[in-house]
């Protein structure tokens, strides 16, 4: 397989996590409305606990359906091992969401406006930490996800703004 297959491969359960994490968003906050010590929220409506549990449960159940299969940088994995790295890709990607959002409320940007590369690689960065406890990626597949990704979260934001899915194209 090329490097590309490979790192949109291990990546998936990450976007998987990403894009059900707003399909599925609305409701309660994570923050449950509290500011930060400098009076703004912590992190906003955006960030919510129903979209923040089916982004990792869809995520990681993405790495359940990948399990019976080889994976590209991890090639003597067990089943478990996949779906434990499924986890960490998916639970990081929110969490890098989230400091994304953090970041946001913090220079003064609201729910919704753009802040163009950190809108698109906050979640690649938050799953390639937590991901990093299991596998070593390869740099040319992170340089990869780091060029790529932006493209494929503008292409999916887009569609979902076409669909009524989301407030904003990107």
């Amino acid at each position: 397989m090329s490097i590309v297959v490979d790192a949109l491969y291990f990546f998936i359960p990450a976007y998987v996590a990403n894009t059900f994490a707003c399909i599925f968003g609305h409701g309660r906050p994570v923050d449950l409305g509290k500011t930060f010590i400098d009076g703004k929220r912590i992190l906003g409506d955006g960030v919510t606990i129903r979209g923040s549990l089916a982004g990792i449960t869809c995520g990681t159940l993405s790495g359940v359906l990948m399990a019976p299969y080889s994976h590209p940088f991890l090639p003597n994995a067990t089943s478990t091992d996949i779906i434990l790295l499924a986890f960490l890709l998916s639970f990081g990607a929110i969490i890098g969401d989230a400091v994304g959002s953090f970041i946001k409320r913090r220079i003064g940007l609201e729910r919704g406006a753009p802040a163009p590369l950190l809108d698109q690689l906050n979640f690649v960065f938050g799953g390639l930490i937590f991901s990093a406890f299991i596998v070593a990626v390869p740099l040319r597949a992170v340089v990869v996800l780091l060029l790529l990704t932006p493209f494929g979260h503008l292409m999916v934001n887009k569609t979902g703004y076409l669909l009524k899915m989301k407030d904003v194209p990107w």
